[in-house]
């Protein structure tokens, strides 16, 4: 029986070193972001590399679900990138059948970093409330959630992984902690628009948040965010 693990993830987080990490696994395939053209088709939002994103994937969401997520794979765990926000207009029943973490940052370094590449920043694009509504559907139904604060991973990967692959029962593998620099097969076309530091990296390294204000006229929306982080902090797991 396959794995199926979705990471739902907001925007200019780790997300994509979580891949590369799951991606050194001896028994696990990845996939990059599978509904994010599904997203762009229902949501209508003007993203870098929309049309070529629309382009590379099936924008069916219901479709990415049947054929793919729940769909036959040729090693026994499948790891999908996701970005919650994505999560819009689509029978969530397919959840059931996996396992789903719950990947999330700090809002005000978030909204730095998402604000270059999207001036018009909101609410529904940090995904933040769909991580909370993901996590009270998992409580809802009495089980333990797994949500992983970047900054801790970063702190200590080896430790935290370990944590993660345990909720998840598959065992840790050293691998996972390393991977080639550079570009991979499995990377959406949206890449070359937002990986730069993904492909720089070999590993997890912690690095130092930017102490500058968030842009002028985000103010609001940071306040807005605040309290949804501060719920999904107090789910996160530590070592």
């Amino acid at each position: 029986m396959t794995l199926r693990i979705n990471c739902w993830s907001g925007p200019r987080n780790i997300s994509t070193a979580l891949m590369y990490s799951f991606r050194q696994r001896t028994d696990t395939v990845v996939f990059d972001e599978p509904i994010y053209a599904h997203y762009l088709r229902v949501s209508g939002r003007e993203h870098p590399g929309r049309s070529e994103t629309l382009a590379s994937q099936d924008p069916d969401g219901n479709a990415v679900v049947r054929d793919l997520i729940l769909g036959p794979h040729p090693r026994p765990v499948a790891f999908f990138k996701m970005m919650s926000h994505h999560l819009i207009d689509l029978d969530t029943a397919f959840l059931r059948g996996c396992r789903n973490i719950l990947l999330i940052r700090d809002p005000r370094h978030v909204l730095r970093s998402l604000s270059v590449n999207i001036p018009d920043v909101n609410l529904g694009d940090t995904g933040l409330e769909s991580q909370v509504e993901l996590l009270d559907s998992v409580l809802g139904e009495g089980d333990n959630p797994i949500v992983i604060d970047s900054a801790a991973l970063l702190d200590d990967p080896e430790g935290m992984l370990q944590r993660m692959c345990s909720m998840l029962e598959v065992d840790f593998e050293d691998a996972m902690l390393s991977w080639p620099s550079g570009p991979k097969p499995e990377d959406g076309t949206w890449a070359v628009h937002w990986y730069a530091n993904a492909h720089a990296s070999t590993g997890f390294l912690a690095g130092i948040p930017s102490d500058d204000p968030i842009p002028t006229g985000l103010e609001p929306v940071l306040e807005a965010a605040r309290p949804l982080y501060d719920r999904l902090l107090e789910h996160s797991l530590s070592v």
